[in-house]
């Protein structure tokens, strides 16, 4: 983990799967650490050179909704378009009653198995004990991914 994310996300104990929690004192930045605590789970994010972005945009009806899309089109992304991201940034996060969206620019490059160390696989997002909230520093998200 690289300086810079010190305390942007924790790894807890999870008997199958990946557990994390991530923080940021935005909804916004705690929705990038999340990205980021589950890239770091596939492969070390500190080795990608940010040489290219994808832009997209999701909407989904409840916020929980929405970051589980979030994190299933970072997936799509790294295995079918064969992409590993080392930076994430939400560009625009709405959240109201008539639903959420959020737009995104992730920055990486093509996976090159001679430069990228792949740890764990991630086969997909869960709702298992996902919980977003307010505190008082902020925002904590906690998911889990499947591995």
């Amino acid at each position: 983990m690289s300086s810079e994310m010190k305390g942007a996300f924790e790894y807890l104990e999870h008997t199958a799967d990946a557990k994390f929690r991530a923080y940021g004192t935005t909804l916004e930045q705690a929705f990038e650490n999340a990205a980021l605590a589950m890239l770091n789970v596939m492969v070390d994010t500190s080795s990608v050179t940010n040489s290219s972005s994808v832009d997209f945009e999701l909407s989904s009806p409840e916020i929980d909704n929405l970051l589980f899309d979030w994190l299933s089109e970072i997936l799509y992304l790294f295995e079918v378009e064969e992409m590993v991201f080392g930076s994430v940034e939400i560009n625009k996060l709405d959240v109201s009653d008539e639903g959420c969206s959020l737009s995104a620019t992730l920055s990486g490059e093509t996976i090159d198995h001679s430069i990228h160390v792949f740890d764990t696989e991630v086969k997909a997002a869960t709702y298992n004990e996902m919980r977003i909230e307010k505190t008082d520093d902020g925002w904590m998200i906690q998911a889990t991914v499947d591995t």
